[in-house]
């Protein structure tokens, strides 16, 4: 097989994080980023067809706004926002954000630093009534087998980094098959093959996979390397890679190309 660029297909980056010292930041279980402003993400991503991306809000940021509506309007055309909001924000806050580029909202049960998962059913149904929004779930596979049921009920949903963990792959495969969105993010944070569950993920349901380069990859076993790019190349082909690194996304996050 010919050397793969970086460059070889459009990318619309599907998970990265902002990390600006200007704005709050909370120290979490000890940890606190290192700064990875908008500057840095463009440098690193210099060699490769950038066509936008999804800032997602990590658990030392809370349930900050500033930073998150100041990156995107930084970052531009084809950028939006994944935030952490309060289960009480009112509506008039959610239509703000949405202006401001923000287009979903991100449960961190691995990490913390948002709203309760019990709040998932309704926040998820409020704010796709409200902004037409989604919600994005940070946790380990292993906890998702009791809340199947109500994740295929909601109306859009997506689960960060493959699901993390061999033993809950299963129903990773059973919520994409109807319709939940997988990340194909944090490829140094999984702990099984990666190639399989790719081509595992996109057999089951081709609109589910998202590629993402999960930058700066904070507490991660890995942090995000080029070559994690060419390797979705080499699981699914060109065609399937496509889908992944760009149509899927662009048709979730509702982006305009």
């Amino acid at each position: 097989m010919p050397a793969i660029s970086l460059d070889s297909l459009p990318l619309f980056d599907a998970h990265f994080h902002i990390i600006d010292q200007r704005y709050p930041l909370i120290e979490n279980n000890g940890y606190l980023s290192e700064q990875f402003t908008c500057a840095d993400y463009r440098v690193r991503m210099q060699r490769y067809r950038l066509a936008g991306g999804a800032v997602v809000s990590g658990s030392f940021q809370g349930v900050d706004q500033t930073y998150l509506v100041d990156a995107l309007r930084e970052l531009g055309r084809g950028f939006v926002g994944v935030t952490q909001l309060r289960a009480d924000t009112s509506d008039a806050e959610l239509v703000r954000l949405h202006e401001g580029g923000v287009r979903a909202v991100r449960f961190n049960r691995k990490r913390g630093g948002s709203e309760s998962i019990e709040h998932l059913e309704r926040m998820a149904h409020r704010v796709h009534d409200v902004v037409g929004w989604h919600v994005e779930l940070y946790v380990d596979s292993r906890e998702l087998e009791p809340l199947h049921d109500t994740l295929i009920a909601l109306p859009k949903v997506s689960i960060d980094h493959l699901g993390l963990s061999r033993e809950g792959f299963i129903t990773i495969l059973k919520l994409a098959e109807p319709g939940v969105r997988i990340k194909a993010t944090g490829f140094g944070r999984i702990d099984f093959e990666l190639t399989a569950a790719l081509r595992a993920l996109h057999a089951v349901n081709p609109h589910a996979l998202m590629f993402g380069t999960d930058l700066p990859s904070t507490r991660a076993p890995r942090a995000y390397e080029d070559e994690d790019y060419v390797r979705v190349i080499e699981a699914l082909g060109e065609e399937g890679a496509r889908r992944v690194f760009f149509e899927n996304a662009l048709e979730f996050y509702r982006v305009a190309s």
